[in-house]
């Protein structure tokens, strides 16, 4: 973490790291796939790949949100939606590593059994004291410093970077200390046989 925050505080900042991070991994996944043998029928197929029949298939999707193939036309295409979700797969945030992450929950599940347990966590950044420590400029950390509610919530929303830090923080401890995980005491649930979390997306 930078001592004077500056990049914390830079709005367009999280987004134009993301994005490059994004493109790198994008770029990464790609490199690999065109070191792999099958890359030389992944390039011919997107060269002869009907347009007319992939148009098609789109406004069928849009309409109806399912579409079967059946002409050979119509597999190359879905051929191709798998070429793609080979390299975006790897990419933070895309709609392929979101299916993937389905898919192994199913695969849990299918293994270990449906979770006995569905918990909704959402850290209370804005009047933590921790929080308001990242998200402020102060070197020195005093919890009995307690600011007025509204420069709680302006400090916070100022600094993404503190609030993401310190929600990671506490799920990190919630998974250690009351589901018992990489813990030398049990949790508070009993014995845990697995665990699964996502992050859901705001705004």
């Amino acid at each position: 973490m930078y001592h004077d925050k500056r990049f914390q505080l830079d709005k367009n900042f999280p987004f134009i790291a993301f994005s490059h991070q994004q493109i790198r991994q994008c770029n990464t996944s790609s490199y690999l796939l065109t070191e792999k043998p099958k890359f030389n029928d992944v390039s011919k197929r997107l060269l002869n790949l009907n347009q007319g029949t992939l148009q098609r298939i789109t406004e069928i999707m849009k309409a109806e949100g399912s579409f079967s193939p059946k002409t050979q036309d119509e597999k190359e295409c879905f051929q191709v939606l798998h070429d793609i979700d080979l390299v975006a797969g790897k990419v933070q945030g895309s709609l392929t590593s979101k299916k993937y992450m389905r898919s192994e929950l199913f695969a849990l599940m299918a293994s270990e059994g449906a979770p006995s347990w569905y918990i909704t966590i959402t850290p209370a950044d804005f009047e933590h004291p921790l929080c308001l420590y990242w998200a402020e400029t102060n070197e020195t950390f005093t919890p009995n410093h307690i600011l007025p509610k509204q420069l709680q919530k302006l400090h916070v929303t100022q600094n993404p970077v503190a609030a993401a830090r310190f929600f990671n923080y506490m799920i990190e401890l919630f998974i250690k200390y009351i589901l018992g995980v990489d813990s030398s005491c049990k949790g508070a649930y009993g014995d845990m046989s697995w665990y699964y979390g996502t992050v859901e997306q705001q705004g």
